[in-house]
């Protein structure tokens, strides 16, 4: 027969209201083990003679609080190797409580018994203490271990297990993340007990309380404006649908996939524009126009009935997943050369061919911008060598396709120039690749160089009070040198 853990629950409050058969199963314990002994139950216990061992002294020894809790439930075994035990924790067994989670999930591997006696709620009385119907909602977070992605703020939260100021000053500075630092919220101190300590105070106050213990909780009031949850992604889509909704923007609802292509295009363009300017305002401005054409897109999709942002958001995180083996998986990728082909490779069976069946141009997506596709069918070219061996061997290229074009000028004729233009910027790119110049920031510089100056000449004329008409291209010319000279 196995050796058997009780677990008792010592309720959120006094003896009072401690359950009868919780109170004799303490009192008849031969062996007592509590979680920690800082509770009004227990000192009111100790005044009716009731022996334990409690754990304080392991949540000296650690930095993380996991660590205490294996820490814990690794000694509850051994002991019960011997004899049957009793343990008893603040509140419910299952509410809160990771070491009672711990014993319940390694019982069977031990062999021992784990049983829960049950006990009252902390959140019983805390919901009482603060007034709150949780049937709106509530979430139940561990101060311990909280994130701003799990929160949701159009809901209750309760906040437990916030110990001390250092744990309360990491759940202050998660919630700023979601709330306004002055946003109000509730510290409820043993709640239901004699000792029951309320205070509402603003949140940036929350780590200043002096009354934080291991009987401490905190309730968020959920969010009831919209100016508050401009951060939320749920807030954003609401607005999409609404702008396409039957009370709508007429410019909105008229929209179609084909219709915006150009506006994320130019989106795509001023972000990388942003970029280039080191604007962190306007990287987060453009960022937001880029999400918007993306949020449209599938509203419009949505619309139509054939897809949602929810199904865009499922196919990029099982992408990232599927081609990232050496985080999520157990392939091995040393640098990001082995990243890139590990990609490649999948990519390729995804798309039902196996890599070296399809043409490594195959690989190029055809819908990049002619600058950009001429960069990445050179760059797929030369991984089989099919290249020059370095920029000054292209440059012989650039030169030879410099002269073809100026003799199809000469023969002003409008096709054999188009075609000798575009082998010159195929070239010239090839040229920049192989000096490891990206053409298309090469280009991008060189067209604020010539917006600065050009913006200068527009000045010196403006100064001089005559028109542009009025100047040759020689003095113009001169206000550009000058432009220069001045490092513009």
């Amino acid at each position: 027969m196995m050796n058997k853990i009780q677990i008792a629950g010592l309720g959120a409050g006094d003896l009072d209201q401690l359950p009868l058969g919780i109170y004799r199963l303490l009192k008849g314990a031969d062996r007592l083990f509590l979680r920690t002994k800082e509770h009004p139950v227990v000192k009111q216990l100790e005044e009716e003679g009731l022996s334990y061992q409690s754990f304080d002294d392991i949540y000296e020894k650690h930095d993380q609080f996991e660590a205490v809790y294996e820490e814990i439930t690794e000694v509850l075994f051994n002991e019960a190797t011997k004899r049957d035990i009793i343990y008893a924790v603040p509140g419910h067994p299952l509410i809160a409580e990771k070491t009672v989670q711990l014993l319940l999930d390694g019982s069977g591997e031990r062999g021992i018994e784990v049983t829960v006696e049950g006990g009252q709620s902390f959140l019983d009385a805390l919901f009482t203490a603060v007034r709150v119907d949780p049937i709106d909602g509530f979430q139940l977070l561990d101060g311990t271990s909280m994130r701003p992605e799990d929160i949701q703020i159009r809901q209750h939260i309760i906040i437990g297990q916030v110990y001390d100021q250092m744990v309360a000053s990491d759940v202050k500075l998660t919630l700023m993340e979601k709330y306004p630092d002055d946003y109000e919220i509730t510290v409820v101190t043993a709640a239901g007990s004699s000792g029951e300590k309320i205070s509402t105070i603003p949140l940036f106050e929350l780590d200043r309380q002096p009354f934080l213990d291991n009987l401490t909780s905190v309730y968020v009031p959920p969010v009831i404006t919209r100016d508050l949850t401009m951060k939320e992604f749920s807030t954003l889509r609401g607005i999409i649908a609404d702008l396409r909704g039957p009370n709508g923007c007429p410019w909105d609802k008229k929209q179609t996939h084909l219709s915006l292509k150009k506006y994320l295009i130019e989106e795509s363009y001023e972000l990388l524009d942003a970029i280039d300017r080191d604007d962190i305002d306007d990287m987060i401005e453009e960022l937001g126009d880029v999400l918007l054409q993306v949020m449209l897109h599938a509203q419009i999709g949505e619309d139509d009935g054939m897809f949602s942002i929810d199904d865009v958001l499922e196919s990029i995180s099982e992408k990232m997943i599927r081609r990232h083996p050496h985080v999520f998986g157990e392939t091995d990728a040393e640098n990001a050369d082995e990243v890139v082909a590990n990609w490649e490779q999948i990519k390729a069976e995804e798309k039902g061919s196996p890599l070296n069946s399809m043409s490594l141009l195959d690989q190029i997506e055809k819908g990049l911008p002619a600058l950009l596709r001429a960069y990445e069918v050179q760059k797929a070219a030369s991984k089989v060598g099919f290249d020059w061996g370095n920029a000054e061997e292209a440059m012989k290229k650039v030169r030879e396709e410099t002269k073809e074009f100026q003799e199809e000028l000469a023969k002003q004729e409008g096709r054999g120039q188009l075609e000798e233009l575009g082998d010159l910027l195929f070239a010239v790119v090839n040229a920049a690749r192989l000096a490891k110049i990206h053409p298309e920031e090469a280009l991008q510089a060189t067209n604020e160089k010539f917006y600065r100056r050009f913006t200068f000449i527009e000045k010196k004329v403006k100064e001089s009070g005559r028109p542009f008409d009025d100047f040759s291209l020689e003095e113009l010319d001169e206000y550009w040198n000058e432009a220069k000279k001045q490092g513009k």
